[in-house]
């Protein structure tokens, strides 16, 4: 049966079925019927080919009809009682065995829905189906192969553009950032003010047009990137927070640190980006004298990080959008403080490299909290 089709499977599975069904009701009706007419024998004295003799005793017809009325009814009240309860035994066992037999047929849809559920941005190639021996399966996973297979190719050649286009332009950027480096080194008097600030404008987007294409080839190259090392978590966050130090003092804000003695396998490089980011972009959008709290702990065999801000908060309307690459909440301020609204793009990114998932709430002190779970 196994090289049958899923419609023939099906057709055979329901005739069977239905022939089963209509093999016990028929044998009901029949041992029924039996046993309902041989209870009236009893006044059945004679009988042959062609006539039944009853007998009745002298003087005894009234009585007897009535007690012969009687019985009869009374078979007739029973059968359709009996016929009843035969019959809704009967649809329960129909719909019990055409479950688990229907369950068994629709097996390999099931294979195959669990293995689309699987399916990620990073594992495409890997995702393929194998051929099934249900004929309309078959041609389905072909047809899923296929279109994994142009997905795949989609997604390299995006991911190649992005990198040579990163490449392509990180070259004349850092010939330009050198000029300018040259230039701002040197006093220039005979400047007016126009100049200056032309030159200072320059220097500004250079940079930000550098970290621009930094971010954009560090996302063409995370697939790349060795994910099967163990990281101490609780040192990798010691480390972000010394790192950010000077800048969290520009704006008198304290940095927390609230962890476990955690372990993770991924990649060190990325982890570490992924905390920076969050924590940079917590401080950057604080207020002055607020305070960042990372916390990183670990329950229900899953990883947890947190970072918090006393911050103005993210609207709920815009959370959903927050990790769209060059979507900013505050497009003026992202500007001043040199925001290019890849941050957290990359986050999300690492993230899902890691196949873990973030999420961001609102919290009691008007801020943000970003929770990441591995």
């Amino acid at each position: 049966m196994k090289k049958l089709s899923l419609q023939w499977r099906l057709t055979i599975i329901t005739t069977l079925f239905i022939a089963f069904i209509c093999g016990c009701l028929t044998m009901f009706v029949y041992s029924n019927g039996v046993y309902y007419i041989n209870s009236l024998q009893d006044a059945v004295t004679l009988q042959d080919e062609n006539e039944i003799y009853i007998g009745i005793p002298d003087g005894a017809w009234d009585g007897f009809v009535e007690d012969f009325s009687v019985q009869v009814y009374n078979n007739k009240l029973d059968y359709r009682q009996k016929s009843l309860i035969i019959s809704a035994l009967m649809a329960l066992l129909g719909g019990v065995i055409t479950y688990f037999i229907s369950g068994h047929a629709l097996k390999p849809l099931r294979v195959f829905s669990d293995k689309i559920e699987k399916v990620q941005a990073q594992n495409l190639a890997d995702s393929g189906i194998e051929e099934n021996e249900v004929k309309e399966l078959n041609q389905l996973s072909m047809s899923y192969n296929k279109m994994l297979g142009r997905l795949s190719d989609a997604f390299e050649a995006q991911r190649q553009f992005t990198a040579n286009a990163a490449h392509e332009l990180r070259t004349p950027l850092a010939l330009m950032q050198v000029q300018l480096d040259t230039y701002n080194a040197c006093a220039h008097p005979g400047n007016d003010e126009a100049a200056v600030e032309t030159i200072k404008m320059m220097t500004e987007q250079n940079e930000r047009l550098g970290k621009m294409v930094k971010t954009l080839l560090d996302m063409s190259e995370l697939q790349t990137v060795a994910r099967d090392e163990v990281i101490a978590l609780d040192a990798l966050i010691e480390e972000v927070l010394t790192d950010l130090e000077s800048l969290a003092a520009r704006k008198n804000i304290r940095l927390v640190r609230e962890c476990e003695s955690v372990t993770m396998t991924g990649s060190d490089i990325l982890i570490y980006r992924l905390v920076y980011n969050l924590v940079e972009n917590a401080i950057k959008y604080n207020m002055d004298g607020g305070q960042v709290t990372v916390t990183c702990k670990e329950w229900d065999k899953h990883i947890h990080i947190m970072v918090s801000d006393t911050g103005k908060g993210i609207p709920e309307e815009l959370r959903s959008r927050i990790f769209e690459p060059f979507f900013r909440v505050d497009k003026s301020r992202s500007r001043e403080l040199g925001g290019i609204g890849l941050g957290l793009a990359l986050v999300n990114e690492i993230v899902r490299v890691h196949e873990g998932s973030i999420e961001i709430k609102g919290n009691r002190a008007g801020g943000t909290d970003f929770e990441i779970e591995f």
